[in-house]
């Protein structure tokens, strides 16, 4: 896979499969504007993708709740690099983990800020992203936006709500519905969702037919041949990599 004069704006950079997938794509030639809001680790991971590929990576502080920062990050791309090629949304978590607040108290009981927060990220910042993008998009004639949903948006979760609530819609409504607006444009979108995968240690403990949870290398690939050459045929569509866990009955 070769993405040089290829541009991907990556949320959710500074850590994790965000951060893994910037890394790889500025190895295979790509250019990449990293977006966080983790200031400090932002700029250490963009120094340290630049000291192996020189000029190739730039970061943007945004918390993608914030649409004038979503629009600073794409007019940054589009400025330092001259195209927006792919836009990879990996920003997201579950608010009562992510904010750590809530575990003791039943879903009514947590305070609605804690949800807000949770569909916001995982709902509102794809969608903003992609409100930002197409407009760029539209005018190069091609693009790829990929959303990232999660087995639990097919499972569901009684207790954090905002989560699978959020990655359903990422999953079927938003990813076909820009795929239908795209297609005129040459701009695919895709949804990769997940099952367990190990980016920490409690998801080594959910079970799949395969008995075991993902490397975060597994869902990065996939996640490149989509934007390469060779998956320029897939398109609004929801792609489970999962191990299998979709397909066990739902009593396990």
């Amino acid at each position: 896979m070769d993405f040089q004069g290829k541009t991907a704006i990556v949320t959710g950079s500074a850590s994790g499969m965000g951060l893994l997938f910037a890394q790889n794509f500025a190895q295979l030639g790509g250019n990449v504007v990293l977006c966080d809001v983790n200031e400090s680790v932002l700029n250490e991971k963009v120094m340290e993708i630049n000291a192996k590929n020189q000029g190739k990576a730039i970061g943007v502080v945004c918390d993608v709740r914030d649409y004038q920062q979503v629009c600073v990050a794409r007019d940054k791309a589009v400025e330092t690099f001259g195209s927006i090629d792919v836009m990879a949304n990996f920003a997201g978590g579950t608010a009562r983990r992510m904010l750590n607040v809530g575990w003791e108290k039943e879903f009514p009981d947590v305070p609605i800020e804690v949800f807000d927060w949770g569909l916001d990220v995982n709902l509102k910042g794809p969608f903003y992203f992609a409100h930002a993008v197409l407009s760029q998009m539209r005018k190069q004639n091609g693009g790829l936006i990929i959303n990232i949903g999660s087995i639990t948006g097919a499972e569901g979760d009684g207790n954090a709500m905002d989560y699978p609530t959020a990655k359903a819609g990422l999953m079927y409504g938003l990813t076909k519905s820009i795929a239908q607006y795209g297609a005129k444009y040459g701009i695919r979108c895709v949804c990769v969702s997940p099952g367990p995968v190990l980016t920490r240690d409690a998801m080594a403990n959910m079970k799949t037919l395969l008995g075991r949870a993902a490397e975060p290398q597994e869902i990065v690939d996939l996640c490149l041949f989509l934007a390469s050459e060779k998956g320029q045929f897939i398109n609004g569509e929801n792609i489970m990599i999962d191990g299998g866990r979709n397909a066990m009955g739902r009593w396990n």
